[in-house]
């Protein structure tokens, strides 16, 4: 199972790239698991310092941007 998480504070930007996370999980049909990250100590533990952030599996694979629901496809391919 993929864990998933999206680092931020619960901002448009992070609730955005969190539906375009599970949009792309369904589309490939994995198994996963969303986790939603808002505090600001558990964000830095990560060493992020802009968000929203995409955090695949404990790797940061995303930083202050919005991904689509195509490139976060790309990155969790490449992690199968």
């Amino acid at each position: 199972m993929k864990k998933i998480q999206i680092l931020g504070p619960g901002c448009p930007k992070c609730k955005k790239l969190t539906e375009e996370s599970e949009k792309a999980a369904k589309e490939l049909g994995l198994e996963y698991e969303i986790e939603k990250v808002s505090d600001v100590k558990e964000i830095m533990k990560f060493g992020v310092f802009s968000t929203p952030a995409l955090v695949v599996d404990g790797k940061v694979k995303a930083v202050g941007k919005i991904l689509d629901a195509r490139q976060i496809k790309d990155i969790l391919e490449k992690e199968r």
